[in-house]
């Protein structure tokens, strides 16, 4: 078991936003990005695996297939890793994005219980 404090990977840089990696194991990447208000993470995609983004913080845009989607603290947003995505801080405070790189690897564990 490894036991790691969100607030840690929550730094911010006037002149980039940040990237902080939480856990890396197996298939499987967590990490923070975090953004000035106005800063941006250009178009890209994370072929063969699944995406996913929880809005810790702030607010801003998400262009997913060039579709804009406006989300704010506590939205969580999937994208299939050949989705072209990018994300733009819009809001006037700093925005903290928790992401989650993921495969899933057997079907027993993608069940409700």
């Amino acid at each position: 078991m490894d036991k790691k404090s969100i607030n840690e990977a929550i730094t911010y840089n006037e002149e980039r936003f940040t990237k902080r990696v939480i856990f890396q194991k197996g298939d499987s990447t967590v990490f923070i990005l975090n953004f000035m208000p106005g800063q941006e993470l250009p178009a890209h995609n994370h072929p063969g695996t699944e995406v996913y983004l929880l809005v810790l913080n702030g607010s801003g845009t998400f262009t997913i297939n060039g579709i804009d989607t406006e989300v704010s603290a506590n939205d969580i947003v999937h994208c299939a890793g050949d989705e072209s995505l990018a994300f733009k801080s819009t809001g006037s405070e700093p925005t903290s994005l928790y992401v989650m790189l993921n495969k899933v690897p057997d079907e027993r564990y993608v069940q409700n219980i």
